[in-house]
C-alpha cells in the first residue's frame, strides 16, 4: 500500500513539474469576437510581420494564437473599413497570463522557461475587439470649428499669439 501511494505521489509530482502551469490551466489560442458599429464593416487581420491572417466582415469570430515563438507574444493589426465611414485600425496585443506566474509555485523552471514560452500559453489575448466607425461626413474639415484651448496639440501652442 505504501509503495503504491509513493508511486502515485511521485507520478503526480512528475506531471506537475513537467508541464507549465499556464499550459495546464490556460490556453495558447483564443477565440476573439470582432464587432463594429455599424455592423458589416470589412476587416483585414495581419500579424506583426504584416502577413494577412484573415479577411471577413463584422461581426465575426476568429481563433488567434497568443504566442509567436519562444518568449514572443503574437500581436495583430485589425483594419476596419466600410463605405461612407473613416477607416479605423485596432491593435490586439498579448498580455502575460496570470497562470504563468503559477510556475513559481507549481510548474517549476521547466514550465517557466520551456513549456509555457514555447506553447505560447504564457500569454493571453483580449477576447473582444470593437470599432465604432465614424461617418466620413462627420470628420469633414469644411467650415469653421471652435475648439477648447486644451484640445490644441502642443506643437501648435508655440504659434499662438496672445491678444
Amino acid at each position: 500500500m505504501i509503495k503504491s501511494t509513493t508511486i502515485q505521489i511521485s507520478t503526480l509530482l512528475l506531471l506537475v513539474f513537467t508541464f507549465g502551469c499556464a499550459s495546464i490551466l490556460s490556453k495558447s489560442q483564443y477565440p476573439v469576437s470582432i464587432t463594429s458599429y455599424p455592423p458589416g464593416a470589412s476587416i483585414v487581420i495581419e500579424d506583426k510581420s504584416g502577413n494577412e491572417i484573415m479577411k471577413s466582415t463584422t461581426p465575426t469570430m476568429v481563433t488567434l494564437n497568443a504566442g509567436n515563438g519562444y518568449f514572443s507574444g503574437a500581436s495583430y493589426t485589425i483594419l476596419f473599413s466600410k463605405e461612407g465611414y473613416e477607416t479605423q485600425i485596432r491593435t490586439l496585443t498579448p498580455s502575460l497570463d496570470g497562470w504563468y506566474i503559477g510556475n513559481i509555485l507549481v510548474g517549476g523552471l521547466i514550465g517557466m522557461l520551456i513549456v509555457d514560452p514555447v506553447t505560447g500559453a504564457m500569454y493571453k489575448l483580449d477576447e473582444k475587439v470593437n470599432a465604432n466607425l465614424t461617418s466620413a461626413s462627420e470628420t469633414s474639415m469644411e467650415g469653421l470649428q471652435i475648439i477648447d484651448i486644451a484640445q490644441i496639440p502642443d506643437e501648435w501652442n508655440r504659434h499662438l499669439i496672445a491678444l
